[in-house]
C-alpha cells in the first residue's frame, strides 16, 4: 500500500512538470515569430507608380528607398467588399511567410473635426458589420493592424453623447478582433505628442477598450521625431498604470519623421523618410504606416491634391530631405 501511495505521489508531483512542457500549456506564438520578417506591398502606390514610369528619372530612388520598405496597406471605404480584401491581402502575405501591416480606417463620424479626410461608414452600425468583416477576413492569419488613426485625437467639435459613441465603437471593434482574428497583433491609435495631454489620452485610450488591445499606436501620419514618440508613450503608460492599474506596448510611424515635425502637419516641406520598419528602437515596433509620397489633402507641398494620392515628386523629395 505505501508503494502505491509513493507512487501516485510521485505522479501527482511529475504532473505539473509535465503540463509546462506540453504544447497547450505553452504561450501562443506571437504574430511575429508565425513568419519571417515584414511584408512588403507588391501593389503599394509607389510600386505601382514606379513599375508604371521606368523611365522617369525618380523611379529608381522611389522603388529603392520607399516602394521596397514593409508599409501598410489602408483600408476604408474604397476598398469594396471588406472581409474579401483583408482576406486576399493577408493570405497573399501568409502565402509569402511575411507578417502584413493593415490600417482600419472607416469610422463613422471620421475626422469630423479636422475635415480633410473625412468620410467613413454612414452609421455606427454599418461600421460595426465593417469592422467584424474586416476581423473576420484576417481570421487565425498573423497580422499586425492599427485601428482608426486620429479617432482620439480631437474631440473638440463632438458633444459627450457623440465622444461615447464613438469609444463604444471602437470597443466594440476591439472585441471583434479578439475574437475573430485571435493573431492579430491591434493597436489602437493615440494621436501624436503634441495633441493632447499624457493624461488625457490614457483616459480616452482606457474608455475606447484599451485593454482589448495589443497596445497603441503614435505619430500616424505625422513627423515628430522618435525619441518624443517614445518619451510621450512613457507618460501615457504612466497614466494608464497609476489610473487603471496597467500598461501597454506601442509603436510608432516612423515613415516621415527623418527631419522631424516643423510643426506643420499637412504636407509640409523639407520632411524626410526616417527608420524603416522593424522591431524595437525604443517601441515595440517602428512601422511605416503612413506611405511617403501620399498627400495629406489640399495643402502645404500637396495644394491641388487629395488625401492619399501619390505624388512623385513630394515622394523622391522625401528620400532626401529637400
Amino acid at each position: 500500500m505505501r508503494k502505491l501511495i509513493r507512487g501516485a505521489v510521485a505522479a501527482l508531483l511529475a504532473l505539473p512538470l509535465f503540463l509546462a512542457s506540453s504544447p497547450s500549456a505553452q504561450a501562443a506564438p506571437t504574430p511575429l515569430a508565425m513568419t519571417s520578417g515584414f511584408y512588403v506591398d507588391p501593389n503599394s502606390s509607389p510600386a505601382v507608380w514606379a513599375a508604371a514610369n521606368p523611365g522617369d528619372g525618380r523611379a529608381a530612388a522611389i522603388r529603392t528607398s520607399i516602394a521596397g520598405t514593409p508599409m501598410a496597406r489602408w483600408f476604408g471605404s474604397w476598398s469594396g467588399d471588406i472581409g474579401s480584401a483583408v482576406g486576399s491581402y493577408t493570405g497573399a502575405a501568409q502565402a509569402a511567410d511575411k507578417l502584413p501591416l493593415l490600417v482600419a480606417y472607416n469610422m463613422y463620424g471620421r475626422d469630423a473635426c479636422g475635415g480633410h479626410s473625412g468620410g467613413g461608414a454612414a452609421s455606427p452600425s454599418e461600421y460595426a458589420r465593417w469592422i467584424d468583416s474586416f476581423a473576420r477576413g484576417i481570421g487565425s492569419r498573423p497580422a499586425v493592424v492599427v485601428l482608426e488613426p486620429d479617432a482620439l485625437g480631437d474631440y473638440s467639435c463632438m458633444s459627450q453623447a457623440q465622444i461615447a459613441e464613438r469609444q463604444n465603437m471602437l470597443t466594440n471593434a476591439l472585441s471583434q478582433f479578439r475574437s475573430s482574428a485571435p493573431n492579430a497583433w491591434v493597436y489602437l491609435d493615440a494621436g501624436n505628442p503634441r495633441w493632447v495631454d499624457a493624461s488625457t489620452m490614457a483616459q480616452r485610450l482606457h474608455s475606447s477598450g484599451l485593454s482589448l488591445a495589443r497596445g497603441f499606436s503614435l505619430n500616424v501620419s505625422n513627423y515628430f521625431t522618435t525619441s518624443e514618440n517614445v518619451s510621450y508613450a512613457g507618460g501615457v503608460n504612466q497614466a494608464l498604470g497609476q489610473r487603471y492599474g496597467y500598461s501597454k506596448p506601442f509603436v510608432v510611424d516612423t515613415s516621415r519623421n527623418g527631419n522631424g515635425s516643423n510643426g506643420e502637419w499637412c504636407n509640409p516641406g523639407g520632411r524626410r523618410i526616417g527608420t524603416p520598419t522593424q522591431q524595437g528602437g525604443g517601441a515595440e515596433m517602428l512601422l511605416w504606416v503612413k506611405t511617403p509620397g501620399e498627400s495629406d489633402g489640399n495643402c502645404g507641398v500637396g495644394s491641388g491634391s487629395t488625401a492619399g494620392q501619390f505624388l512623385p515628386e513630394v515622394a523622391y523629395k522625401m528620400i532626401y530631405g529637400y
